[in-house]
């Protein structure tokens, strides 16, 4: 069984999220979503919409997501591919070669974006709405 992980917050879910979940499902067999912890967020100064148990239920019901599990530092990166034995990492283009550290430990995949569409973007377009 060849297994996927991929990163973030995914809030506000998009079809760009869902184009990068199919993708990252479509390269094995397993897909594994670790998604960024409230406790995280704050660190990075990130602020989600939806908390971290709303975010896991929506991705848990997503047909291409097989598991979901918490990110909680940058640096677990690493024992996240070694404890669930990850053939493949897989984050979007725009985060090109700020994981190729993984390559020694498993596959490093950066897939496009799906242009024209961000939560970036959905959450300035609803800013401007409502001024």
């Amino acid at each position: 069984m060849k297994k996927v992980i991929t990163y973030g917050t995914f809030d506000l879910l998009h079809w760009g999220h869902i184009n990068l979940l199919k993708r990252a499902k479509d390269l094995g067999d397993y897909l594994i979503v670790a998604i960024s912890s409230d406790e995280f967020n704050a660190l990075k100064q990130k602020e989600a919409y939806h908390s971290f148990e709303n975010r896991k239920m929506i991705l848990e019901a997503i047909r291409y997501v097989d598991e979901v599990i918490p990110e909680n530092t940058w640096e677990q990166k690493v024992e996240d591919v070694q404890k669930y034995d990850i053939d493949i990492f897989v984050m979007g283009d725009d985060w090109r070669g700020k994981f190729d550290f993984l390559k020694e430990y498993c596959e490093v995949v950066y897939l496009p974006r799906t242009a024209g569409i961000s939560t970036t973007k959905i959450k300035t377009e609803l800013l401007e709405a409502n001024q």
